[in-house]
């Protein structure tokens, strides 16, 4: 992606289609006269009289107790520096979104103008009534020290300056696994810290909190090792001035067991890395260019283990680990501070975490067969789901244990369900999905590129890594469009009407004919359907000359389906292809099948369906809990559509007794546990949490999945295709940009696991 995209993508990003990347939303109902009396006048004083009584019910009557305030004067926003309180408030925007998707902390950014110390803390005080915790960001040293260290003396609740402290949470956790690994004594190693920034300076703190000495601690700065002999060191930097008469990086790394890097990119070189001892531990984290690129450090040492920044190596420290969920725990038991034991749970939460078994949609996410504790993985990873069910209840017990909590947890499993439930994975899904396809990208064809949207989905694809596009349509038009999207990647651009095709085209039909000719195809015909754009696009991924294929966007869903089927052909077993739409709700990922294909399926069918939806899910890394519904329960009606679908569940406990599935049940029977287990304690699918709905027919799954969309703005990737041999995956006639990348990314996840079960 060029450079001047990039800038345009990224503001326009930022614009559309409302300026920022937050905003309010009203939690209580507000469509009638009565609820705006109890919103506002007269009922909203009954709460304020009951504070007034006693301030802390501020916490049961407002949103105080989940409010977190991320506070900056932009004077060191990360890469940019000292660049003012409007021009910072991107970032703090982006800072709010992260704390929102990650651990469901509501965040108001505010920006300060001012670089005056005093005038900073006074402002910060005077509006701490509102929140329930303060994060301090992109705060210059060393006056973030002080504005820390003076505000947390002075309010009553959390206080945390990220910068500092993140890094240092998450890197310690590294480094505590980091030196197990490498079979080191913690109160031995020697470390090199380069760099004497407020990161620098909280790692540095942390690491001897965990056993490090400080006589074996060396740091540097931009002018060298600093050392007790330097005049007007200020106080941070004085607390690690060494007595060693060294005065180089190049002299402090010799002989260094750990080098933490959080300077800038290139300052280490091979022959400095090959001077560190055995089982160097290598933590380079300036970004985006580390102190030591990654390949040159493990093609240089063998035994080296490596952290960077980065997420497209091994081992990212990556802030999203920490803040979130620190923030979470603490607010969770109303903490007044987050002290040095809070921290130090965090570190010892995620170095535990790191050495447990891997769930499987964690290595789905990842692309790895089997994501285990060792040197390529000593942290885990932003994209698990557990961080949200450990990391808050470690820091809440410490708070707990520390003295310093005002709502104690008593039941600790009914919190961390809780915890589960605050985010349902739903808005997570897409980014480990493209996390997944980036792992290991495959060719796709986009059969309709010559439409603009769907070359502005190519292109997405391209830029991000996630697969390779194939771009079918007239060369032409496809050439003016990217010229027009400044689209200038170096593709196959392929018309199959074109006579430079005819050799492939007359190919491609004689395979066809070969395979149709005793269903009333001739040669002619077959030779015609060839210069179709979705014939010679299926004909390619069926000849293994691409890997997956999108399409439908311009034409009738039946049209395109039929020579998908008729070329690609289905799974062996598979009767009637399907179709599922995968719908991000606030619950989580729920699975809606038959969204696309079966009209009226029968009761076998159905229980096809059912079958290749749990496949399907699998491919995701859930763990299927299947509702088939109707407007019947469990016999109490005797209609044929409903003892149709009650057929089906015998037919699937009978055919596949390891799927989880019940019916027939009414919908909202089958979302709502309390209703299930009060009046149907028998069902299977008691103390399970239903994630795949499959419909009756054709009719209710497709309203069904569309009112959800419209009506409660609900995300949905599909339909995807399940039953058929290759990936080849169809959008719905004028799908969005979003809902074209949504669907190519399924289609090379689809590639990679055909790869993988050859």
């Amino acid at each position: 992606m060029s450079a001047n995209r990039k800038k345009v993508e990224a503001l326009l990003y930022h614009a559309k289609p409302t300026p920022g990347k937050i905003q309010v939303i009203p939690t209580k109902k507000h469509a009638t006269q009565r609820d705006l009396a109890l919103a506002y006048s007269p009922g909203v004083a009954e709460p304020c009289l009951e504070i007034e009584k006693d301030i802390n019910k501020v916490y049961k009557y407002t949103a105080k107790g989940n409010l977190v305030a991320v506070i900056s004067n932009g004077t060191a926003v990360l890469g940019l520096g000292d660049i003012g309180p409007e021009a910072s408030k991107p970032v703090m925007e982006g800072k709010g979104l992260l704390f929102k998707i990650f651990a469901d902390i509501d965040v108001f950014d505010i920006e300060v103008d001012t670089k005056d110390v005093d005038a900073f803390i006074e402002t910060v005080k005077n509006i701490a009534p509102t929140f329930g915790g303060i994060n301090l960001e992109d705060i210059k040293a060393p006056e973030a020290f002080e504005i820390e260290r003076r505000l947390k003396e002075e309010l009553d609740i959390p206080v945390m300056h990220d910068d500092q402290h993140g890094t240092a949470i998450i890197s310690a956790a590294a480094l505590k696994n980091a030196i197990e690994i490498a079979g080191k004594d913690i109160t031995k190693v020697k470390i090199v810290v380069n760099g004497a920034g407020a990161a620098a300076i909280s790692c540095a703190r942390l690491y001897l909190a965990l056993g490090v000495k400080r006589e074996h601690v060396v740091m540097c700065d931009s002018k060298g090792v600093i050392r007790k002999d330097i005049e007007n060191l200020s106080a941070q930097k004085a607390e690690f001035a060494t007595t060693k008469n060294i005065h180089t990086l190049e002299e402090a790394i010799q002989g260094a067991d750990v080098f933490i890097g959080l300077s800038v990119g290139n300052v280490v070189t091979p022959q400095m890395l090959l001077s560190m001892a055995e089982n160097p531990i290598v933590f380079a984290l300036a970004n985006p260019t580390p102190e030591i690129a990654y390949e040159i450090a493990v093609k240089t040492r063998k035994d080296v283990i490596m952290a960077t920044g980065r997420s497209d190596h091994p081992n990212q420290v990556n802030n999203v680990l920490g803040f979130p969920f620190i923030f979470r725990g603490a607010l969770d038991v109303r903490a007044t501070k987050i002290n040095e034991e809070m921290k130090l749970a965090a570190v010892h939460a995620l170095a535990n975490l790191a050495k447990e078994s891997v769930p499987e949609q964690v290595n789905i996410t990842y692309g790895k067969t089997n994501i285990q504790f060792g040197k390529d993985y000593i942290i885990p990873k932003p994209f698990d789901h557990r961080l949200i069910t450990e990391i808050p209840p470690a820091v809440a017990k410490a708070a707990m244990d520390s003295g310093v909590a005002k709502e104690p947890i008593t039941n600790w499993e009914a919190y961390k369900e809780m915890l589960a439930e605050r985010l349902g994975t739903g808005s997570k899904l897409m980014r480990m999905l493209m996390t997944k396809a980036k792992s290991n990208p495959k060719t796709i064809i986009f059969a309709e590129a010559d439409h603009l949207d769907v070359l502005k989905a190519a292109q997405i694809i391209h830029d991000d890594g996630i697969g390779t596009p194939i771009l079918l349509g007239d060369k032409e038009i496809i050439k003016e469009l990217m010229r027009e999207i400044n689209f200038d990647a170096d593709l196959q651009i392929i018309d199959p009407k074109s006579e430079e095709e005819a050799v492939r085209r007359n190919r491609f039909a004689k395979v066809y004919w070969e395979k149709r000719q005793r269903n009333g195809i001739t040669l002619l015909d077959a030779q015609k359907w060839m210069r179709e754009r979705n014939y010679f696009a299926a004909m390619m991924v069926n000849e293994g000359e691409a890997d997956s294929l999108v399409t439908g966007y311009s034409r009738s869903y039946p049209t395109v389906v039929k020579p998908m089927i008729e070329l690609i052909g289905k799974q062996k077993g598979v009767k009637r292809i399907a179709a599922t739409n995968i719908m991000l709700t606030n619950r989580g990922p729920i699975f809606f099948s038959d969204t696309a294909i079966n009209v009226d399926p029968t009761a076998s069918e159905l229980a096809g369906i059912a079958y290749m939806t749990s496949l399907a899910m699998k491919m995701f890394g859930f763990e299927p809990n299947l509702a088939m519904l109707s407007f019947s329960n469990f016999g109490s009606s005797k209609m044929p559509s409903a003892q149709k679908v009650s057929e089906a569940v015998n037919l699937i406990h009978k055919r596949f007794p390891e799927i989880v599935i019940d019916g027939e049940l009414q919908a909202d029977f089958a979302l709502n546990p309390k209703m299930l287990k009060e009046k149907f304690p028998f069902s299977k699918l008691n103390g399970k949490k239903v994630n795949g709905l499959i419909f009756p027919n054709l009719e209710s799954a497709n309203i069904g999945y569309k009112l959800m969309k419209e009506f409660s703005s609900v995300g949905s990737i599909g339909p995807i295709i399940m039953g058929l041999k290759k990936p080849v995956h169809i959008i719905q006639l004028g799908a969005s940009v979003d809902e074209i990348v949504n669907i190519a990314s399924v289609a090379i996840v689809h590639a990679q696991e055909k790869v993988k079960n050859k």
